[in-house]
């Protein structure tokens, strides 16, 4: 409070508020869009410091990636629009007696599995509880995987189609035809059961995968009156009884590469890195990654580019490089076509290598997380080769041994050599690899934002390029299955489906669900080839896939 006198002997009183702004608080903070233009997004508060008496904010733009999180002055923050965070209510009581856990749907469904199944057979003490825990956690699972990963139909809506495949980006809009227009595809439920009915059953773990059999949806392609665009059949028939034949499998939230997400803090969610310099490039991390604590306060990070060492110093890189002597990625190299070559590098026998390529992959991948449990994966590194050695561009890590037929779990291109093709190079190698195992793939999910338009990217002109590669003979029209697209690209049967949703190909005329393919397709088809200069050559491939279910060859 401040007094101040006026001129007729009267005193103003001014009351100044001061707004204590802590972490939680929500805000418009000022920032520049691609646009250049000034704009104010809503934020959220996740850290305040002090330097020389003066505070910074570390700002989370809510509903933007969190690559954008950034430490900001007071001069870009909005008081007048400041949203305090709610407090949390106390734990409810149940039955309004104190100390008692609040009632739980799930937790009534098993205490009601547990009297029926006791009230029925009343088996002897001991050994039926592990039991019902058991079965009631897979009815449980069974309800959850209902809501977040719903069975595709070729028409179907968007939402369940994406989900189908992508379950972590229902957010992303295309087009497709409703629900209400077509009638449903039923040859993607088998064996007489609905959809909803398989889809309740619960996963059995440890189950094998039965090799693709039958026959599947025939395509069939005939030329119209215009000779760049052509129209594709699918026609129901039997199908496989493996489980790809529809039903995607729910994505592994527990699994070595899939972050839990719930263990986030305060800690993980803010960058702890702010520049690395790698050989000749410097970057600017995107997220957490767990270096040393004692290297996050330093200004730069220095990697050595070879075996991806870190150190604190330029003096301390210098006088490593000295006696680095690696000039390219530890394992055998694989791969080369001009200056592109790709190292296979074993996670259990160069470990600290793959340790060091984790740490630095974690600073731009959000929804992966892979440490120091390097043993059970293979790394393909892919580098640019000059006089100097071979940099690497990017890599990508699989499973030795995959039970959801994932040929990929993380993928990278390094930020100074994005948008450049060399993302979908490193696609088009895992597919080769598939190729060369006689399998299908797909990429473990979640995917990221940038790894989800790749992928869609790269398997919208490869089936494209199928398609329109279709000759007749015998003046009969050209046929082909979806099996058979899967296993000409090696791309799984899921992703073929999704991606003709998503190109919004599929119509319904005469009784029968068709692809076709419009001028504008065939030519935008057309544009993207010519873009893409960067090609993998199944020739210059060395490779030959090892049995990794034999331990003595971990």
């Amino acid at each position: 409070m401040a007094d101040q006198s006026v001129g007729n002997g009267e005193t103003v009183v001014f009351y100044v508020v001061l707004v204590d702004i802590t972490e939680g608080c929500r805000l418009p903070v000022l920032r520049k869009n691609q646009e250049n233009e000034d704009e104010w997004p809503l934020a959220e508060i996740l850290s305040v410091k002090d330097i020389s008496g003066k505070n910074l904010y570390y700002v989370h733009y809510i509903d933007f990636n969190k690559r954008l999180d950034e430490w900001v002055t007071p001069d870009r923050l909005d008081i007048k629009k400041l949203q305090f965070p709610k407090k949390e209510a106390k734990t409810p009581m149940k039955n309004g007696l104190p100390g008692s856990r609040p009632s739980s749907p799930e937790r009534d469904v098993k205490k009601s599995l547990d009297l029926h199944v006791q009230s029925a057979s009343a088996p002897s003490r001991g050994k039926t509880l592990p039991t019902l825990k058991r079965k009631a956690e897979s009815v449980s699972l069974a309800t959850q995987v209902t809501t977040a990963t719903p069975v595709p139909s070729l028409p179907g809506s968007a939402e369940a189609s994406q989900a189908s495949v992508y379950p972590a980006m229902r957010d992303s809009s295309f087009s497709i035809k409703s629900r209400d227009e077509h009638e449903p595809l039923t040859s993607l439920t088998t064996n007489g059961t609905s959809s909803i009915q398989r889809h309740l059953i619960p996963p059995q773990p440890g189950r094998k995968r039965k090799s693709c059999g039958g026959t599947d949806e025939m395509v069939k392609m005939f030329q119209n009156n215009s000779p760049r665009c052509s129209t594709v059949y699918l026609l129901p028939g039997e199908d496989s009884q493996d489980s790809s034949d529809g039903i995607p499998s729910a994505p592994r939230m527990t699994g070595s590469l899939v972050s839990d997400r719930s263990h986030d803090d305060i800690v993980t969610r803010m960058k702890n890195i702010d520049c690395i310099e790698l050989g000749r490039h410097r970057l600017k991390p995107w997220y957490f990654s767990p270096y040393p604590q004692e290297l996050t306060s330093l200004p730069i990070l220095y990697l050595c580019e070879f075996c991806l060492k870190y150190l604190k110093s330029l003096k301390c890189l210098q006088r490593h490089l000295t006696k680095c002597n690696l000039r390219h990625p530890p394992g055998n190299e694989i791969y080369r076509k001009g200056t592109i070559s790709f190292f296979e590098i074993d996670g259990r026998k160069n470990k600290a290598y793959s340790q060091n390529l984790c740490l630095l992959a974690k600073c731009f991948l959000d929804h992966k997380t892979l440490y120091y449990d390097t043993d059970p994966f293979l790394f393909y590194v892919m580098t640019e080769y000059d006089s100097k050695g071979f940099h690497i561009v990017g890599y990508f890590s699989k499973e030795k041994e995959s039970t959801e037929d994932y040929n990929v779990a993380c993928i990278l291109t390094l930020p100074p050599y994005q948008r450049r093709g060399y993302g979908k190079l490193l696609i088009e190698f895992s597919y080769e690899l598939s190729k060369v195992e006689g399998k299908t793939g797909t990429p473990e999910k979640p995917l990221s934002d940038l790894g989800l338009l790749s992928y869609r990217s790269y398997w919208s002109q490869t089936i494209l390029e199928i398609l329109m590669d279709l000759k007749s003979e015998n003046g009969e029209r050209p046929q082909i299955t979806i099996n058979e697209i899967s296993e000409i690209t090696s791309v799984k049967k899921e992703d073929v489906i999704s991606t003709l949703q998503y190109l919004n190909l599929i119509n319904y005329y005469k009784g029968q669900y068709i692809l076709t393919l419009s001028e504008d397709i065939v030519e935008g088809h057309e544009r993207a080839m010519e873009k893409r200069h960067l090609r993998i050559d199944p020739k210059c491939l060395h490779f030959t896939p090892k049995d990794w279910s034999k331990r003595g060859k971990w």
